[in-house]
């Protein structure tokens, strides 16, 4: 009688332990997982807050929108744009930048993307459909036309501010230091560095 309670109590004593030991693997498996999971939202967590820093003091990725600076760039190109140089240097005639867009309107856009072409100062005019700064004519390879809008009189550019302008000479086709003035280095964003995509046009600005 005995014998049979015992050999009867086994079986149950084993599914007993197998139960236990599931419930303990899958305890511990359950635990892994949340471990897991923790270190990858806080190596998420970590990777976003150093991009976020970069890109909001080091360098950002813009796409260029519109036409202004043709032959340069073209619209849907991707550049890079160094902000931390302008924390070391001014920027320089012949400088690619990209600055907030100092005008109003319905047509205002968040940033723009422009030439140097007048630097604390300078005096900047178009005489006979072509730049000159400081009374000299500037030679602009990276343009392929005259400028076609009218001609100004000399301008002083103030400290601390910039004469930017489009490489797009035809008609029209840039808003810029003709239309909305000078712009003060507070709105420069930073440096174009470069073109990165599409990758067949790669090449320093």
């Amino acid at each position: 009688m005995e014998l049979e309670l015992e050999e009867g109590g086994l079986p149950y004593r084993k599914r007993s332990d197998r139960t236990s030991r599931l419930k303990k693997y899958r305890s511990l498996r359950r635990r892994k997982w949340i471990a897991e999971f923790r270190d990858w939202m806080i190596m998420a967590i970590v990777v976003f807050t150093v991009m976020s820093l970069l890109n909001l003091f080091v360098f950002n990725i813009s796409m260029v929108k519109g036409h202004s600076m043709q032959p340069t760039l073209y619209e849907g190109e991707r550049l890079f744009i160094n902000k931390i140089t302008l924390t070391f240097t001014d920027p320089k005639r012949g400088d690619i930048v990209v600055l907030h867009d100092p005008s109003s309107g319905p047509e205002r856009k968040e940033y723009l993307v422009k030439r140097v072409v007048g630097i604390p100062g300078d005096i900047v005019e178009v005489r006979q459909h072509k730049l000159y700064v400081n009374g000299k004519p500037v030679v602009e390879p990276y343009v392929d036309a005259s400028i076609e809008d009218a001609d100004f009189a000399p301008v002083p550019v103030g400290r601390g501010f910039y004469f930017v302008m489009g490489d797009n000479r035809h008609a029209g086709a840039s808003k810029d230091s003709r239309f909305f003035g000078a712009v003060p280095l507070k709105m420069i964003v930073g440096k174009a560095a470069y073109i990165w995509w599409p990758l067949s046009k790669l090449n320093a600005l």
